[in-house]
């Protein structure tokens, strides 16, 4: 007797919120309609995001901007398209325009780009998501700043060189399109965010340990 394949429930956007466990312990993202689990950051992985946090609350309150831009704990990005919600391992935001976010104080959801100053993604084995489709879509949202820390060089050859070299991108939006910069070894990090920024790729890969 012949088995009958039964397709996955796609979810859209607002099925996956109400979907969404409360207090658990485990992340999930929502990717074209599917729910995937994201282990939460452990080991050098935790470590490299821990402190690069504390390195970026530094440099905000240095500015002056310490009572503007703030990093919360967690929040869930809505991109344009229905069936996506993912969750920043850092995204640094405008507290100023935050009252302009319908769902940040009930659901810390975040929809307008102006909220936004910088997105961070620390690539994992699912690196596909941060150079393929968080690009795309952090881009087509109009995110101002995005950057990839690639410092396990697990992407493609084809970003990270061959043989593969622990990279940073940090990609800026000009005209509506991402310019990707890449950092590597004992390159300064330049950042049109941060501009006092001045840690070299190795310092901030240095972190993991």
């Amino acid at each position: 007797m012949a088995q009958v394949q039964v397709e996955p429930k796609l979810y859209t956007f607002d099925e996956f919120i109400s979907w969404y466990p409360e207090n658990s312990q485990v992340r999930y993202e929502l990717h074209d309609g599917v729910i995937i689990e994201i282990p939460k950051p452990r080991g050098k992985h935790s470590n490299l995001i821990g402190s690069l946090i504390e390195q970026l609350l530094i440099i905000i309150r240095q500015s002056g901007s310490g009572g503007i831009w703030n990093i919360p704990r967690e929040s869930i990005i809505k991109p344009k398209r229905e069936k996506s919600g993912y969750e920043p391992d850092i995204i640094v935001l405008n507290k100023e325009v935050l009252g302009d976010e319908p769902r940040w104080e009930s659901e810390s959801i975040i929809q307008n780009p102006d909220s936004v100053k910088l997105i961070v993604e620390v690539v994992s084995t699912n690196w596909r998501d941060d150079y393929y489709d968080k690009f795309r879509d952090y881009e087509e949202m109009g995110i101002e700043e995005y950057w990839i820390i690639d410092y396990a060089a697990l992407g493609a050859r084809k970003f990270i060189g061959n043989p593969k070299q622990p990279t940073i991108f940090v990609c800026n939006l000009v005209e509506g399109e991402y310019q990707m910069a890449s950092f590597t070894a004992n390159t300064t990090i330049v950042s049109p965010i941060f501009p006092q920024f001045n840690l070299t790729a190795q310092q901030i890969f240095d972190l993991a340990s």
